[in-house]
């Protein structure tokens, strides 16, 4: 591995697709660029995903202005970067239980389309159609948006990172970062670099590299598992929507069989009874699946705010910028936070006021106008 240089303008902490695409968006400015990565590129909260681009977030107009500009961009990827996703349509079905789930979804559809956000509201007959598993007598209706691909995490790493090459920046593996000085010196076992702005997107570690800046960034570990179960037999074989239930309960077809994920055990409880917890939901949702054992998928660490909403931003006393907690959101969002962690890095005005992505909105203090 060659040596680092002996400094740059920007260094970008982390190499998941929210570091990779930074990297590739400051690089492609021209911004001199190292990205540092602890492991392996993707290894992190990239590969502990069910591997879905979406457009739609329930609740949370802006989350879905950013996951709408990022989808425009990932069409593009392949062109811009030579790399294809493989993106195969979907389809995103939000079930709703409670009448004021269906009125919430009503007050806020206009404002979703106006962030670009294609959504509307089905019958429980319609949903059961979308998704034949489901049972319809266990909703009242839906949110359908046909706005939500699959595709695989890596190759987004890979593109942006190949890209970010392209382009001149340097991409370091196996290089954790072990210290920072007050005057931007980065330190690492491979030796250290003198960088005039931190980028930190260091996803579940992103709390502590900010800390070696003496940056407060809200961001904690939220340990997820993903779990798999076969199709029922004499079920259709059609793809299955990524589906949430209000449980917080999410299923998809992956390949032959159906991903589901429903977080992991909570602090006193046991993995035996969190699992009896999951298959109860399941079968009360999706009749067709009682007696479907549920196996391990993959297990990993997400990196999580306090409102679940990614933070997006620029200290304001230092030469130090974020883009962390993304609380298992990064991939429908890593397109446009490249772009706005570029432009904080130019002086531009980003492509939307960020403000309400600082982290001023958790500590009740005023953000940095951007």
């Amino acid at each position: 591995m060659s040596e680092l240089p002996e400094r740059t303008d920007a260094l970008v902490i982390g190499g998941g697709v929210i570091g990779t695409s930074i990297a590739c968006h400051l690089a492609e400015a021209g911004v001199g660029t190292v990205l540092l990565e602890r492991g392996a590129l993707g290894s992190g909260s990239s590969g502990t995903t069910a591997g879905v681009v979406r457009t739609y977030f329930p609740g949370n107009v802006l989350v879905s202005s950013v996951a709408a500009r990022s989808m425009a961009a990932y069409h593009a990827f392949t062109e811009r970067t030579g790399t294809g996703l493989g993106l195969k349509r979907i389809g995103f079905l939000v079930l709703f239980t409670e009448e004021h789930q269906v009125e919430d979804f009503r007050r806020t559809q206009a404002a979703q389309r106006a962030a670009g956000v294609d959504v509307e509201l089905v019958t429980a007959a319609e949903a059961a159609r979308l998704n034949p598993l489901l049972d319809e007598r266990t909703i009242l209706a839906a949110a359908w948006s046909p706005e939500a691909y699959s595709c695989d995490p890596a190759e987004i790493v890979r593109g942006y990172a190949t890209a970010a090459q392209q382009a001149g920046a340097i991409l370091r593996t196996r290089t954790p970062v072990t210290g920072i000085d007050p005057d931007g010196q980065v330190h690492t076992p491979a030796g250290s670099v003198r960088a005039d702005t931190i980028v930190c997107a260091a996803g579940p570690w992103a709390g502590t590299v900010a800390a070696m800046a003496d940056v407060r960034l809200p961001v904690t570990t939220y340990p997820v598992e993903m779990l798999l179960a076969d199709v029922p037999a004499g079920a259709p074989r059609t793809t299955l929507p990524m589906t949430l239930h209000p449980s917080s309960q999410r299923i998809r077809t992956w390949g032959d069989r159906i991903l589901v994920g429903m977080g992991r055990p909570g602090p006193d409880e046991s993995r035996e009874a969190w699992l009896q917890r999951v298959s109860h939901q399941l079968v009360a949702t999706y009749p067709a699946l009682a007696g479907n054992r549920l196996e391990r998928g993959w297990c990993g660490d997400l990196d999580v705010s306090p409102d679940g909403m990614a933070f997006i931003g620029r200290d304001p006393s230092r030469p130090f910028l974020y883009a962390a907690g993304f609380s298992g959101q990064g991939l429908c969002q890593a397109p446009a936070a490249g772009e706005i962690v570029r432009d904080l890095m130019l002086g531009k005005q980003p492509w939307t006021d960020t403000t309400g992505l600082t982290t001023a909105r958790c500590s009740g203090g005023s953000a940095e106008a951007v």
